[in-house]
């Protein structure tokens, strides 16, 4: 197992208690110390679940964020999905700002992002994608 990165999907698989990933999750903290978690994941997490007004989910998810690491965006993280972005455009290929983010914070820490997204990231030169839906 390599150290990962886990994008919004696969955290809300987790909160919903999909036992495939939550089994991941266990055998990945097994060999590392905390769940990494892109800031660009954080935000989606909290947004979602404050239009929704889930304060329990909330609380849950800001516990468990608690005990994990948060993976802020750099300037180099930015740059890499800026060049990203110019690479996928030039073939055609547009993703969300969002998922360029999370992917440029991934590889700018040599982290393999864990998704259920694979064909919306396989494009991307450099990403390493793992998906623990599977």
């Amino acid at each position: 197992m390599t150290e990962s990165i886990v994008d919004t999907d696969i955290l809300s698989f987790y909160f919903k208690g999909d036992v495939h990933v939550a089994a991941k999750f266990a055998d990945y903290l097994k060999e590392f110390d905390q769940i990494n978690i892109p800031i660009i994941t954080y935000y989606e997490i909290i947004a979602g679940l404050k239009f929704k007004k889930a304060v329990k989910q909330l609380n849950d998810f800001q516990d468990f964020v608690l005990n994990n690491n948060i993976i802020n965006i750099s300037e180099e993280s930015a740059k890499i999905s800026g060049d990203i972005y110019a690479q996928l455009r030039q073939k055609g290929i547009t993703i969300g700002t969002s998922d360029l983010l999370i992917a440029g914070i991934a590889v700018e820490n040599g982290l393999t992002l864990i998704t259920n997204n694979e064909k919306h990231y396989d494009s991307i030169s450099g990403l390493q994608v793992e998906n623990w839906k599977k």
